[in-house]
């Protein structure tokens, strides 16, 4: 209790001072620290001795702080503090939090003062405080070591409620203002908290906690970044932009947060940006900031160059055109942000479909659409990107196989990225995705199958499982106690195996690697041995045909003799195949190349081996496996 006529200690005042400052300083109370004024109690005011501080509820206009811009509030929130209590800065911070937390959750309502209420109230603060975390917690107000009693206020109220008395007991003392006291007083007789009023603290809150989400994950952007190229501008439209996505537009929150905003008008020169471009090694978005940006454009912007990283545009593009690639997936990117209504395009130039019918394409799909049509493509040719006429906005050109390490790689951090976006984005109601964007993104999210099991599954459709036969022919084993009773074993019909065999066209060109050419002969070996091909024909093709004849698997798996090394002309060495009295005619070709060859039609059914990133010259709805050159 409080003793009239004695002054509280300074230093007491410069702790509660200090705690109030510590407080102001935090990302998520120092935006709410002007919901209350904060006053010292005076002698005459009781406090217990276990008492901190109390919320005095009043009629009249909100006080604010100096500066700040009025409310129309129509109830005022005193912070009284008992000054003759002992603490540290970081446990006023602590306590004072708890009472900003009362206030901006709406417990203070005149509507309900219940016990039970209060004490439900008073446990939903302590554990956002807990979890949040600001200054110390007292030793006499300790975190309550149990679980809560209900979800929701109304819940937790309830079983305080019929629990009684040892409800109280279990579930109390964890009030500021000190055991069995009220942490709050309605001092006046006051209506119910109306619509307004619970709406404006609801967003206080809401707005305090995205915020300071928006500063966490910045924060851990540049710790993770490592660097900051310059200092930001966090007015500028780009960041404001950019920290719209990541507080409210969770399926692009986690992508903007991982990226830094580059706005400088010699390095957009250097680079010949026009409008914007992504770096996906980098993690940089480039805004040139002569363009007459608008919150809405900027948002249009800031999403397509996002999203161009998310759905892994640059390693999808296996070999492609850069350009006509780029310009295909921008056709897909902006017609899904004119269908969410995700800002606006910044210049009436960009690739829309309006006549051209890519609508519910992929872009790879629309690529080969493009690329069939040569005038489709002349008038394409100089189309706009985000970066201008005739270049792509996808920055960066890594070489195949540029990462070997252990650990998570870029394109495995953008997928889940984007995969944990979605999640939050449908599970918030945040608005309606279109349907085949949320199937590509889902699509996107389940590791690729590695190249050996498709190509394994293909070639099962040619070989299925050999039915075993039973035979009691001399060739079976015999039991060495009784060698003259005869024991069955089990055979491979020889008319089966003979017809269980695949042709190989090996590509030997001078652009195809040693490395490369043993990888490819070692998987096709250890399918054939796992299961059950006995002989593999081989024919090794430059600019002339080297027949190997019939080969047995594990000899594909030591060392071969390369013959050619010179140009490619693979069109002789199916003729052959196809030619060959001793190759059946229902058997099927693997061509292994990396596409720098002449064009050519294989009439049987077959398919090709290829490294990641090469195309074929031509058009074939063979099947087509890549793999990762060694």
């Amino acid at each position: 209790m409080a003793k009239s006529g004695k002054a509280p200690s300074k230093d007491n005042v410069k702790a509660i001072d200090d705690g109030w400052r510590l407080l102001g300083q935090h990302p998520l109370f120092g935006r709410l620290t002007g919901l209350v004024r904060l006053k010292r109690a005076t002698a005459e005011e009781p406090f217990p001795k276990d008492g901190y501080a109390r919320i005095g509820v009043s009629a009249g206009r909100r006080w604010h702080p100096p500066g700040a811009q009025p409310t129309s509030f129509d109830y005022a929130f005193t912070f009284v503090v008992n000054a003759w209590m002992r603490a540290t800065p970081a446990e006023w911070a602590n306590v004072l939090g708890q009472g900003l937390l009362h206030v901006a959750m709406g417990h203070v309502d005149p509507r309900r003062q219940d016990v039970p209420w209060r004490v439900a109230c008073e446990l939903q603060a302590i554990d956002l405080l807990r979890s949040v975390g600001v200054g110390q917690r007292p030793l006499d107000l300790a975190y309550p070591d149990i679980a809560l009693p209900g979800r929701t206020l109304e819940a937790m109220a309830r079983v305080i409620a019929e629990d009684g008395g040892d409800g109280i007991h279990t579930f109390g003392g964890h009030g500021i203002a000190g055991r069995g006291q009220p942490s709050w007083t309605i001092n006046d007789k006051l209506p119910p908290f109306d619509a307004a009023t619970i709406k404006r603290l609801t967003d206080i809150l809401a707005s305090a906690i995205r915020s300071s989400i928006v500063d966490a994950v910045e924060s851990a952007g540049n710790q993770a970044r490592g660097n900051h190229r310059g200092k930001r501008n966090p007015n500028s439209l780009a960041a404001r932009a950019r920290s719209w996505f990541i507080a409210s537009y969770p399926l692009l929150a986690a992508l903007a947060a991982a990226f830094e905003i580059v706005e400088d008008d010699a390095t957009c020169e250097r680079l010949d940006v026009r409008i914007a471009a992504v770096d996906p090694e980098l993690r940089l978005v480039y805004i040139n900031p002569k363009v007459a940006w608008t919150d809405q454009s900027m948002r249009f912007v800031m999403a397509h160059e996002l999203l161009h990283v998310g759905l892994a545009h640059s390693a999808r593009r296996q070999g492609r055109d850069p350009f006509i690639w780029n310009v295909a997936c921008d056709y897909v990117i902006n017609g899904w942000l004119m269908e969410m209504g995700v800002g606006h395009p910044p210049t009436d130039g960009l690739l829309l479909d309006a006549e051209l019918g890519f609508e519910r394409e992929s872009a790879e799909a629309i690529y080969d659409r493009i690329v069939r049509d040569l005038r489709l493509m002349r008038r394409l040719g100089k189309c706009l990107t985000m970066r201008g006429h005739g270049k792509p906005d996808i920055l960066g050109d890594r070489p195949l196989g540029w990462w070997r390490g252990a650990g998570c790689d870029l394109d495995a951090f953008y997928r889940r990225a984007l995969h944990e976006g979605l999640d939050l984005h449908l599970r918030g109601g945040r608005g309606n995705l279109p349907g085949d964007m949320v199937e590509e993104v889902r699509a996107l999210q389940h590791p690729p199958i590695p190249w050996d099991v498709k190509l394994g599954q293909w070639l099962d459709g040619y070989f299925p499982p050999i039915e075993r036969r039973r035979s009691f022919a001399r060739a079976s084993r015999r039991q060495s106690a009784t060698p003259d009773i005869p024991r069955p074993v089990y055979i491979q019909p020889m008319e089966l195996m003979a017809s269980r065999t695949f042709g190989v066209i090996l590509d030997t060109s001078g652009s195809m690697p040693p490395a490369l050419l043993a990888r490819s002969l070692g998987a096709i070996a250890s399918y054939a041995l796992s299961r059950e091909v006995p002989l593999v024909r081989v024919v090794q093709c430059d600019a002339g045909v080297h027949d190997m004849g019939f080969v047995e698997p594990e000899r594909l798996m030591e060392r071969v003799e390369v013959r050619g090394r010179g140009g490619t002309v693979l069109a002789p060495a199916v003729t052959r195949l196809e030619r060959a009295d001793d190759f059946p005619k229902d058997a099927p070709i693997l061509v292994i190349t990396d596409g720098a060859c002449d064009t050519f039609q294989v009439p049987r059914e077959h398919a090709f081996l290829m490294p990641e990133g090469c195309r074929l010259p031509f058009r074939t709805h063979a099947p087509i496996f890549h793999f990762e050159p060694a």
